[in-house]
């Protein structure tokens, strides 16, 4: 495909915003970690929220929303909605947390709940693990999916297409090593509304084409199976008008909706918050605005996103109905290669461009931040504690730390485009991150509540899963569900057995901890005060539950609108309200 001037001067105009942004902010990025990483502490709710969507938004999601839809229909989608769950209990049940926490990352929240050699083991360990392994292993992830949209569009040869994906990420690199969180926080809003703007744009043109004749002809041409909302609980097998519709076992169900989400370590969902979720919480100006942000991503990651790259993904079955599996994922590329005018494709092209990057932006802040805090200025270039130090000598070695930062990021940048040279298959990575961080989650969750929670448990919770999962996967050649229930029913026996066999953590480390986040739950430090805070879990379960009813609803709510099923609409409408009155009710007596 050739793009018109038009086009190529969109795409020209987008890079050039995000050059400026990196260039505008360089400054207040450098002069501290603080800074770097957390654009210091001062983003409003709704840029830090908005942030969160953006870097959810990658190349690969609406490709990926694409292939599911037409494997099994709008009810595919649940093998993402179903993190909702553990998003919600973020929300409420640590926002406000990790805020009060004042950490520059969650690594270094380790040494500040747990004590010891332990504590130092992990931290250092994670940061390199999360920090490089894992992350050039996302960021390869999502280099796999623009491939695939350069190739649709140019016809690139594969021996070329690195060096595409190496000028893309150079772009992301370059504003955020300069700008920090707050350039990736600020160029993330606008490729937000972009990459909105685009899809909404594309939903409403392929459902104009005489193809698919608006809502009315997409309904009489897809299967009806194609439409339904929920998956078919069963053996797994279907037959006639649903075979297609997803088919889960019994098992998987309670999977995905009574355990993956509270259990299972996953990037953007971790259990108790995590990654750039719990960096966009840090980063926000106080408590509120930490709940506030995280609040605005779940509704509008979950409840109104999806629907226009559902609308387009059902169109590809009218548009590109011979597409061999596996492959049904390109229909989305291709539906804007051959339905945009120029200016449009060249704004399509931006869109997805603009998600990409704002997610390699993110990963790359993010795991810079692991080396350098966590590893580099942890365990290398140690900073001594000097009461009589002078004030430019303390500003010099902020700024060698935000120096050694942008190096990271482009360190960072260069060995993902080389392991996205070795990586050939995105649901491989998709599935080891998954069940490797199977059984971790409930760790995560328990050490803000239980005190006896220590770093020898969360040791375990983190090496255990590669053993089971080895075992149970290439020993026992068992797949998900079984070999997920049986790495997280082994891994939860571990870890709380070992809780129990190693050393508490030191009274001092609990102490001050409590005494600066006043969590909730089973500690005895401070009797009143934990009095006066577990009267609030109910509250909190309240607002946790009728947050999720309204959310799902709301999301039904939209989807029956738009295919015209107004009865369904009116009662989805009626579980939203009742969700919102429930949740409005508890939110007030929390705050």
């Amino acid at each position: 495909m050739e793009l018109k001037f038009i086009d190529w001067l969109i795409i020209f105009l987008y890079i050039a915003i995000a050059v400026f942004i990196g260039l505008r902010y360089r400054s207040r990025a450098g002069r501290s970690l603080s800074d770097f990483f957390l654009g210091g502490r001062k983003l409003p709710w709704f840029i830090a929220g908005i942030s969160m969507v953006a870097t959810t938004f990658a190349a690969d999601t609406p490709l990926a929303v694409t292939e599911m839809v037409n494997q099994h229909g709008i009810s595919g989608n649940w093998l993402w909605w179903n993190m909702l769950i553990g998003g919600m209990l973020t929300t409420f049940f640590f926002a406000d947390l990790w805020r009060r926490a004042n950490v520059l990352t969650e690594l270094e929240f380790i040494e500040f709940r747990y004590s010891g050699k332990p504590a130092a083991f992990l931290r250092g360990f994670k940061s390199l693990y999360l920090g490089l392994f894992f992350n050039v292993l996302i960021i390869s992830w999502v280099n796999l999916a623009l491939e695939s949209i350069l190739q649709v569009f140019f016809d690139i040869p594969q021996s070329h297409l690195i060096w595409y994906i190496g000028g893309a990420m150079l772009v992301a690199s370059f504003y955020s090593a300069l700008a920090g969180l707050l350039g990736v926080a600020l160029t993330d809003a606008i490729q937000f509304i972009i990459a909105m703007a685009g899809s909404i744009i594309l939903a409403v043109i392929v459902l104009s084409t005489e193809q698919v004749g608006g809502i009315t002809g997409l309904k009489a041409q897809v299967p009806e199976w194609a439409f339904n909302f929920f998956p078919r609980i069963g053996s797994g097998q279907g037959s006639g008008d649903v075979a297609s519709t997803l088919s889960i076992s019994l098992g998987a169900f309670l999977a995905y909706i009574g355990v993956q989400w509270w259990a299972s370590w996953y990037p953007g969902a971790e259990p108790g918050g995590g990654g750039y979720v719990a960096q966009r919480m840090m980063s926000t100006k106080n408590e509120k605005h930490a709940t506030g942000a995280t609040l605005f991503f779940q509704i509008a990651h979950y409840a109104i996103r999806p629907w226009p790259w559902i609308l387009v993904a059902l169109a590809t079955l009218v548009l590109y109905p011979g597409l061999e599996e596996g492959s049904e994922r390109l229909g989305y590329v291709m539906a804007i290669r051959d339905y945009l005018p120029p200016g449009l494709t060249g704004l399509l092209l931006v869109a997805m461009l603009a998600a990409y990057m704002s997610t390699i932006s993110t990963q790359l802040n993010w795991g810079a931040s692991f080396i350098v805090n966590d590893f580099y200025k942890r365990f290398v270039h140690r900073q001594r504690p000097n009461k009589e130090a002078s004030r430019p000598d303390q500003q010099g070695q902020e700024k060698h730390y935000v120096l050694i930062s942008r190096l990271t990021t482009i360190v960072i940048m260069l060995i993902a485009l080389y392991v996205t040279t070795i990586v050939t298959s995105i649901t491989q990575v998709w599935h080891f991150l998954l069940e490797c961080g199977a059984g971790l989650g409930l760790v995560l969750i328990l050490r803000w509540y239980w005190q006896r929670v220590n770093a020898w448990s969360e040791i375990t919770a983190t090496i255990v899963p590669f053993i089971v999962f080895a075992v149970a996967r290439f020993g026992l050649e068992l797949q998900f569900p079984d070999s997920f229930f049986i790495t997280v029913g082994i891994t939860t026996v571990a870890w709380i057995a070992v809780t129990y066999l190693t050393p508490r953590t030191d009274a001092k480390v609990l102490r001050h901890f409590y005494q600066r986040v006043q969590p909730p739950g089973m500690w005895n430090i401070d009797p009143e005060i934990g009095r006066r805070k577990n009267k609030r879990i109910p509250m909190l379960v309240g607002a946790w539950l009728s947050s999720i009813l309204f959310t799902y609803s709301i999301l039904f709510m939209i989807g029956k609108v738009i295919f015209m099923e107004w009865l369904w609409s009116l009662i989805w409408f009626a579980l939203a309200l009742t969700g919102f009155l429930i949740f409005q009710r508890n939110i007030k007596r929390l705050f």
